[in-house]
């Protein structure tokens, strides 16, 4: 039977290496914080309670934490003591949980469910390390057949253990009746002095409770402390993204050029061209193509339609079958039916479009008054001419036209021609006459 599983995610460490006003757990990658991603394996794993521990300094982390998991789900170190007291701190929140608890960190972004799962169900502590490419000042694995002997760090390691090149990604995990009586055992004894979670080996050890070790990829369990290891964390997030999406058969010329976001979905037979952005929240159908320097950000595209070069989706922009949105248009909360057009440089924000419609150049959806947000509805089959401004609310009925330049402020019947500018004026001969007097003018100042 499966032990109910907890986490416990380490999150009040400072950050000062960041340099950032940012708390670093709150850093993006792939456009999501640090820290959700932390929460996402979490709940991948079926956790069924996990606690963040945050400190009093940075206040915003708990209001994050709060807003997604809700008070009982934040515990604090205060002062900060070691990742030994950290742990100890969320004790607590888990009071009468009886199952396995995973120790993890709101700074390794890209450690997934997958990559935790094999820590649970022993009956002792279990420890996930790695096969560092370059040891260095990890903590290395002392490790006998299936037993972790030891977590001996770099500083006071031997020349031999030095050579070992298993190392501690930290994360650790140990059944709750196991591991909270063994933290209360870890002293602050070293010269730092700090309760280190790895004293937690030695005392289990020492107590008869079986350790071992699992292994996960060195990049799976990279910790971000610097701007330059983020954007390395930014780096490998994309790289697995964009070998997924090409495995799933959509094709980018050029993908180290396109950017995805933490949940962009893309179907197998979309057309990717360089230089493409996905922010949260965007759905590319296979047989979609989103031409270069598009960003899309919440919206949905569907097969058979297209976007850009140089365009932008906006959050609720849902485009149809075979729907055309051109160079230096904006589509904002705006739904286009299928077919319907607009080619170039244009601003449609809440609103509808109807299938077959064609919006012209220089069109805008005047949608906000100040105070309040509008919407414009434009049947199918309408034609609205170039340059011209619908002030919302206003609908436009099926095959309606709008005469370029207009300014629409009423609503147009179906297949009612309206106009919506000033009658022009012409002047036979007026032009010359202007530059004439100009010139006059000009030749008396020079005298």
């Amino acid at each position: 039977m499966t032990r109910a599983r907890a986490a416990i995610i380490l999150a009040a460490g400072q950050g000062t290496r960041m340099k950032s006003p940012l708390p670093k757990v709150l850093h993006p990658v792939g456009q999501r914080a640090m820290l959700d991603h932390a929460i996402d394996a979490a709940q991948g794993l079926g956790c069924e309670r996990i606690v963040v521990v945050v400190g009093n300094h940075s206040p915003e982390v708990r209001a994050h934490v709060e807003k997604r998991l809700g008070p009982d789900a934040v515990a604090v170190q205060d002062p900060p003591l070691g990742t030994g007291h950290a742990v100890r701190a969320a004790e607590p929140a888990l009071a009468g949980f009886d199952g396995d608890v995973v120790v993890t960190y709101g700074d390794v972004p890209l450690l997934t469910a997958a990559d935790i799962a094999p820590v649970f169900g022993a009956e002792g502590v279990t420890v996930i390390g790695f096969q560092a490419r370059d040891p260095g000042a990890y903590g290395r694995l002392v490790i006998e057949g299936d037993t972790l002997v030891a977590i001996t760090e770099a500083k006071e390691a031997t020349a031999e253990v030095l050579a070992i090149t298993a190392c501690n990604s930290g994360v650790m995990a140990a059944p709750s009746a196991v591991l909270f009586p063994l933290l209360a055992q870890v002293t602050n004894e070293n010269a730092k002095g700090e309760y280190y979670l790895t004293d937690v080996v030695e005392l289990a050890r020492k107590a008869g409770h079986p350790t071992r070790a699992v292994f996960a990829d060195e990049d799976a369990v990279m910790g971000v402390n610097a701007q330059a290891e983020l954007a390395q964390a930014e780096a490998l997030f994309q790289k697995v993204q964009r070998e997924t999406f090409l495995a799933a058969g959509v094709t980018m010329s050029a993908p180290d050029t396109v950017h995805f976001a933490w949940d962009t979905q893309v179907g197998g037979g979309a057309v990717i061209e360089p230089f493409v952005v996905f922010g949260p929240g965007a759905i590319i159908d296979g047989g979609a193509r989103i031409r270069s320097f598009s960003h899309i950000e919440g919206a949905r595209v569907a097969s058979g339609a297209e976007v850009g070069p140089y365009a932008r989706l906006r959050p609720g922009a849902d485009l149809a079958e075979g729907v055309k949105v051109g160079n230096f248009v904006e589509v904002k909360n705006v739904t286009m039916d299928k077919g319907a057009k607009a080619n170039h440089l244009a601003y449609l924000g809440d609103g509808a479009v109807g299938a077959g419609a064609n919006i012209g150049a220089g069109t805008i959806f005047c949608n906000y008054d100040g105070f309040n947000k509008a919407r414009t509805q434009i049947g199918a089959g309408a034609f609205v001419g170039s340059n011209s401004s619908l002030v919302a609310p206003v609908v436009i009925g099926a095959g309606a036209l709008i005469a370029s330049g207009s300014v629409i402020t009423e609503d147009v019947p179906a297949d009612a021609l309206a106009f919506g500018r000033a009658r022009q004026t012409l002047k036979p001969g007026a032009a010359a006459i202007f530059r004439e007097q100009a010139q006059a003018k000009k030749d008396a100042k020079s005298k």
